[in-house]
């Protein structure tokens, strides 16, 4: 520690013990936390302590009976626990008693602090903390906070539950570590002592007939296998899998999506597996079951018991219906990609309830018994349903399906997607899905365009895209937009994808959208008429004798939008398409790329989003690529040096860079007042540098008067005075510009953070006790 901090720190120790004093900002609390966890890992936590006794004098103050903030136990708590994790330091407060007196019964377990959450929340911080060694082991045996541990699983507060939970696994893990050498026992007897005790409770509630105790208890494991992959969990699961198979056992299966997450964390089972997929299924079983028309083969959901248990589940109300269903689809959207999902997977099942729980939201189903038209009644217009079902609907296309269930897949997309009464944020899921499913669909061998079914689907989904990006809700007009783009970019170059959009009005209503009331439409129609453009998909000029009229009027309107627009998003947006552009070689740019350059980066410049500007620079990096090559990575150990450039080339490719004002924009950017920009121009001209250090002949001594000159207008511009512009430069100059200025030096200041003087621990410190004075003059909180 520093020698001023070690100064300050007594009267900040003072402060935090005295209870007169006003409560200290949450925040800078963090901060000092923080700042002991540094100094912690980086040395001796005993050292610190006997250097800094009035450390100690603060963790024992806090025992005193007194009116404490809540907030500073919580804090001593937690610092408690950083120093103790060394366990030299351990047995150091050890002696004291100080460990026992703070998380044992006669510390805050007793007192009136403990009914704030804060205080119970740094209790297990600082248990969590110094839970790193088999001293801190025996003491957790000694002390009762393990049995403190079982009881707040239950806590009101769901941090201070969850954080309980956590603790048991890493004592539960930190205990079976055991030695390095050999397997860990079967036998449970020769379990460490604070295993033993975890394990015979998670035993115990596992027996339980409470839901809460059980599910406390899968939710233990379930983590313990997530995250601990060492050959004790062997042991472990060998113990507890009898009582786990029980629970499957019973009718109806209690905690059944913790038992599930369970099962699913613990690969080995396969039988247990299974079974914990069938009570997954069961809600879905039920759904198919309600609205069957025929007995009708269905796979593995066959064997699923759709008992009237799980129908109980279903039905009592709408806010249990929805929950079990969108718990159920979320389970298996997360199950699907898994090297230890179910094997055969029941595609064509879960696609027909996926279908059918679409068609029971929308009023289209077909209910085949009274527990069928109460699901429907239940799950009628149900926008949470619809969400989480085409979620899953899209994830399942990553398989294949029974050609007629794919159909009717697509049928029930468009069905979603022409409905007026399909909320913005369902139609946008309905569009995500579909793109899914045409990705998905089958292609001819030997040809990459879309099949003949996916062709007419397309052409009947065009009119309806149509109708969409002339809704009057804003959301809906973006997310076609956004779909537009998707399909755009995956299938423009396909001859029938083409036909069928050039036949529809979805090009001219795009381009018609640039100019929409609402800024995030008018990103969105940029980026997709930029798309359009590259793919020559735009509008077609009104005659034949001007082919190249529509091209640029598309240009012109882009630069209007990136000149005029007042809003960010379609500034960013046109800055991205021409910078697409310019690296594809689009029509437009090649024909002058040195007009459209200068151009885009004139009005870039003067823009007020730092973003444009940062865009404006990762166009001239394209460019500047493009017109003295890719960089060439060198290795430094290679024998050959990097060869020298050609100087005519290379003059000839600076003069082009000049004309464009490229150095005079990255110069500008170098001084922004916005850190990402100044790194971004400062990263542009140091491989400018590195690209042309080889080029001697191009150098100009540094006493060159048009050398000084651009450097002390660039001393203004670095003071805020940027009035005045650098005129024509000449390469020589630029190059000898270049070489002069500290560009490693300026990025690795750009590197630092802007407030890193400010972040120093003397810092914190010392506004810790000017607030604290502040306030205790003023009699009143400055916030």
């Amino acid at each position: 520690m520093d020698p001023e901090c070690s100064q300050l720190l007594p009267a900040l120790c003072a402060v935090l013990a005295d209870p007169r004093q006003p409560m200290v900002d949450d925040t800078c609390l963090e901060k000092l936390l923080d700042w002991f966890k540094t100094i912690t890992e980086a040395g001796s936590s005993l050292l610190l302590l006997q250097e800094n006794p009035c450390l100690v004098e603060l963790l024992c103050h806090v025992l005193k009976p007194q009116d404490l903030s809540s907030r500073v136990l919580s804090f001593s708590l937690r610092l408690t626990g950083v120093f103790a994790a060394q366990e030299d330091c351990f047995q150091y407060l050890q002696q004291g008693e100080l460990l026992p007196r703070l998380f044992g019964e006669a510390g805050p377990l007793g007192g009136a602090a403990w009914t704030a959450p804060t205080v119970r929340s740094g209790w297990i911080q600082g248990l969590r903390s110094l839970a790193q060694h088999p001293s801190a082991l025996h003491f957790l045996a000694d002390c009762g906070a393990v049995d403190t541990i079982f009881s707040l699983q239950g806590d009101s507060s769901l941090f201070v539950a969850s954080a309980a939970g956590q603790l048991l696994v890493h004592i539960l893990s930190l205990s079976m570590r055991g030695p390095a050498e050999g397997p860990p026992s079967l036998q449970a007897d020769d379990w460490p002592p604070c295993a033993q005790k975890i394990v015979g409770h998670i035993e115990e509630s596992l027996r339980s007939t409470a839901i809460p105790q059980i599910t406390q208890a899968l939710n233990v494991l379930t983590t313990t296998f997530s995250h601990c992959h060492d050959p004790w969990t062997q042991v472990l699961w060998v113990q507890l899998h009898p009582l786990v198979a029980a629970l499957l056992q019973k009718d109806p299966v209690p905690a059944a999506h913790s038992l599930v997450d369970l099962l699913l964390s613990v690969a080995r089972p396969q039988a247990l597996r299974a079974q914990a997929f069938a009570v997954l299924l069961q809600p879905l079983a039920c759904v198919l079951q309600a609205t069957a028309q025929g007995p009708g083969p269905s796979g593995l959901l066959d064997s699923t018991a759709a008992d009237s248990v799980t129908a109980d589940m279903l039905l009592p109300s709408k806010a249990a219906c929805v929950g079990l269903l969108c718990q159920t689809l979320a389970h298996l959207e997360l199950l699907l990609p898994l090297p230890q999902r179910p094997c055969p997977w029941p595609q064509a099942p879960l696609l027909g309830a996926a279908v059918t729980l679409l068609q029971l939201c929308r009023g289209s189903g077909s209910p085949a018994s009274d527990a069928g038209r109460q699901l429907c009644a239940l799950l009628l217009g149900c926008v949470r349903v619809q969400r989480a079902a085409l979620d899953f609907l899209g994830t399942l296309s990553q398989e294949t399906g029974p050609p007629e269930l794919v159909t009717q897949v697509f049928a029930v997309l468009l069905e979603y997607l022409r409905s007026p009464d399909s909320s913005p944020t369902v139609l946008k899921k309905a569009f995500q899905a579909t793109f899914r499913w045409l990705l998905s669909s089958p292609r001819t061998p030997g040809c990459s365009d879309l099949d003949s079914h996916t062709l007419l689907f397309l052409r009947e989904l065009l009119p309806v895209l149509q109708k969409r990006l002339c809704s009057p809700c804003w959301e809906v007009r973006d997310s076609g937009l956004e779909f537009l783009t998707q399909m755009t970019r995956r299938w423009g170059g396909q001859a029938g994808f083409r036909h069928a959009l050039l036949a529809s009005e979805v090009p001219r209503l795009t381009e018609q959208l640039l100019r929409d009331p609402e800024s995030y439409v008018r990103a969105s129609a940029v980026t997709a008429m930029g798309q359009l453009s590259s793919q020559g998909l735009c509008v077609p000029p009104a005659g034949p004798e001007h082919p190249g009229s529509q091209q640029k009027s598309l240009l012109g309107e882009l630069l209007h939008i990136l000149s005029t627009d007042s809003e960010g998003f379609p500034r960013r947006a046109v800055m991205q398409v021409f910078t697409q552009w310019l690296r594809d070689s689009h029509a437009d740019v090649v024909g002058d790329t040195e007009q459209f350059v200068a151009g885009v980066l004139q009005v870039a410049g003067q823009d007020l989003d730092w973003e444009v500007r940062a865009q404006g620079l990762e166009l001239a990096l394209v460019f500047l690529e493009q017109t003295l090559g890719p960089p060439r990575s060198h290795c430094p150990y290679a024998v050959t040096p990097p060869v020298a450039a050609p100087t005519g080339p290379l003059t000839q490719a600076l003069q082009s860079l000049c004309r464009v004002r490229l150095f005079e924009f990255a110069f500008r950017a170098l001084f922004d007042c916005d850190r990402p920009v100044a790194q971004k121009s400062c990263d542009l001209l140091l491989l400018l540098r590195a690209k042309t250090a080889s080029s001697s002949s191009l150098q100009e001594p540094r006493s060159s008067p048009d050398v000084a000159s651009v450097e002390a207008a660039l001393q203004r511009w670095r003071a805020g005075d940027q009035a005045q512009p650098l005129g024509d430069l000449e390469p020589e100059v630029v190059l000898a510009v270049l070489r002069s200025m500290d560009l490693e030096g300026l990025r690795g200041a750009l590197a630092e953070s802007s407030d890193h003087m400010e972040k120093s621990p003397q810092s914190l410190l010392q506004d810790m006790l000017a607030t604290v004075g502040i306030l205790g003059e003023n009699e009143a909180d400055c916030y």
